[in-house]
């Protein structure tokens, strides 16, 4: 049966390769991108595929919060029901650090508008649905300080290392919580070092294959051994579900990153 797959960031890397097979395999993907221009030569790219699968163009600027919100309702607008939402959107090197929200571009990117977006979606996601969070290899303690923009992270690697690790506990976190209430929310880690943009800007080195990440993100979307897996972590360079970061299994600590985000959230709304 098709599904109706939400993927943020699909319009280069792992997220095109991905959105490539789940478009062959005929279900229905929801693009996204900041870029209209570039949403537009993805969506006729993979119209030239073999496959029934539809296509929808969003755009959005996920550093924006307010295009966040929007996302979302324009998803919701158009559909009753979102099978899988995956959250593939993140920068490493950014031109600018700082959001017209005063908040560190390479946190909010990376976890607090997947947060945001997760939680507006979740009315839509029945409970057998998913939702996976591209997390990385790169994970090391949160400084809450600069998850709310008080203090700015110099080295981008330390910052990009910090906001996968809160994006990780965050998943934890909503999934301990829904438990049985919700879908599946799962982390995955792609590989590391794959060939995406983001890799060859941030490191200057080709990588590896892309499609690597885009075969374990579809079988983290589809496959019935993800089916039951809400919570947990999955290590895809060791190929299996593996423990993350020791902060990630601290359930005080992950409660502590998912009320600084809400605060985050609510002082922008007020």
């Amino acid at each position: 049966m098709a599904k109706t797959i939400l993927i943020t960031g699909s319009t280069d890397g792992i997220g095109l390769e991905t959105a490539k097979i789940l478009v062959s395999q005929g279900h229905r993907v929801l693009l996204h991108g900041r870029n209209p221009a570039k949403l537009e030569s993805t969506d006729q790219l993979l119209a030239t595929l073999a496959g029934k699968g539809e296509m929808e163009r969003y755009v959005a600027d996920l550093s924006r919060l307010a295009d966040v919100d929007s996302l979302a309702q324009a998803v919701a607008n158009n559909h009753a029901k979102l099978d899988v939402l995956i959250n593939n959107a993140g920068v490493f090197k950014p031109s600018d650090r700082v959001t017209l929200d005063g908040l560190d571009v390479r946190f909010v990117v990376n976890a607090i508008a997947p947060y945001r977006l997760t939680q507006q979606l979740m009315p839509l996601i029945p409970t057998s649905g998913r939702v996976i969070n591209v997390s990385s290899a790169a994970q090391s303690p949160v400084n809450l300080d600069a998850l709310t923009g008080q203090i700015q992270i110099a080295e981008d690697f330390t910052a990009y290392a910090q906001s996968k690790l809160a994006l990780t506990m965050w998943s934890r976190s909503l999934a301990l919580t829904l438990k049985d209430d919700g879908p599946a929310i799962i982390a995955v880690n792609p590989g590391s070092m794959l060939g995406s943009k983001m890799v060859k800007e941030a490191f200057g080195v080709a990588g590896g294959d892309v499609g690597v990440g885009a075969d374990i993100l579809t079988r983290a979307a589809l496959a019935d051994e993800f089916a039951t897996a809400s919570g947990q972590y999955f290590d895809n360079d060791k190929g299996q579900f593996a423990p993350p970061h020791p902060d990630a299994l601290d359930v005080q600590q992950c409660q502590a990153v998912v009320d600084t985000i809400e605060t985050v959230l609510q002082a922008i709304k007020t």
